[in-house]
């Protein structure tokens, strides 16, 4: 069966051959598709990646002028082959844990009327770029947060919910969830890391003060659907929200 994992990249010539090897190396998980879309760089990445596609030709890359992460994501999304079964996400900064979609998708196998699994995230300011794992001197700290890229979502449920609200510069991801949750679908939250989110100084998730402003946006426009239609569900004790006081600035 088809994973396609869509990575949106900008500005990622550091980084995205590391994601990109955390995921190919999980190959024998499933037909893996990895769909990468450049959102206008204007460094390197496109050749970073391109680099990778000869010795992994289930790498695929798509160019397009800099419009944001979330019209980002909706082109990958545009892009999933016919037979995809399995849908996940990947920062173009982040790691994929081994073994992690091969877990994933056996939960799956075990209960065909499932629609989504929802693990934790590692953060991480270190991460050794051969190894693939944070460095023994790496902050690190464990959570279940707003991160796409700790679920893995069946076809169906990408289908029903839709595309990404493109009005949404950041929180995009946040908004999205919001959906999929309150849809009601069924899923599992699982107690083990999906990925290490690395924490560097060009996260776009540093801009505190606009990220702050677009998720509670997301939060509004999510009370908002829940008050007009009080069939959907309230999306409770499934994100936390805290932080490492000393990484606030990152």
């Amino acid at each position: 069966m088809k994973l396609s994992v869509i990575m949106p990249v900008y500005n990622r010539e550091r980084y995205v051959v590391s994601a990109l090897r955390s995921l190919v190396r999980q190959r024998d998980a499933a037909d893996l598709d990895v769909i990468v879309i450049d959102d206008g760089s204007t460094d390197g990445s496109a050749e970073a990646v391109r680099s990778m596609i000869g010795q992994y030709p289930c790498i695929r890359l798509f160019q397009q002028d800099n419009m944001g992460v979330a019209k980002a994501r909706n082109a990958g999304l545009r892009r999933l082959p016919p037979d995809t079964a399995f849908v996940s996400f990947l920062d173009s900064d982040d790691i994929s844990l081994p073994g992690r979609f091969k877990a994933d998708i056996a939960r799956f196998g075990a209960d065909p009327d499932l629609d989504l699994t929802y693990s934790l995230m590692t953060m991480a300011d270190r991460i050794d770029d051969e190894t693939l794992v944070p460095t023994a001197d790496s902050r690190l700290m464990t959570l279940r947060g707003i991160s796409l890229t700790t679920a893995l979502f069946t076809r169906r449920l990408v289908e029903r919910i839709g595309g990404f609200d493109e009005e949404f510069e950041q929180a995009e991801d946040t908004d999205y969830l919001l959906r999929v949750f309150e849809s009601g679908p069924n899923y599992e939250l699982l107690d083990t890391v999906a990925i290490y989110c690395r924490r560097h100084a060009g996260n776009m998730t540093k801009e505190r003060g606009a990220r702050l402003q677009n998720h509670l946006r997301a939060i509004h426009k999510s009370m908002r659907r829940r008050r007009a239609n009080p069939s959907l569900h309230e999306v409770n004790g499934i994100f936390e929200l805290k932080s490492p006081p000393e990484w606030q600035m990152m």
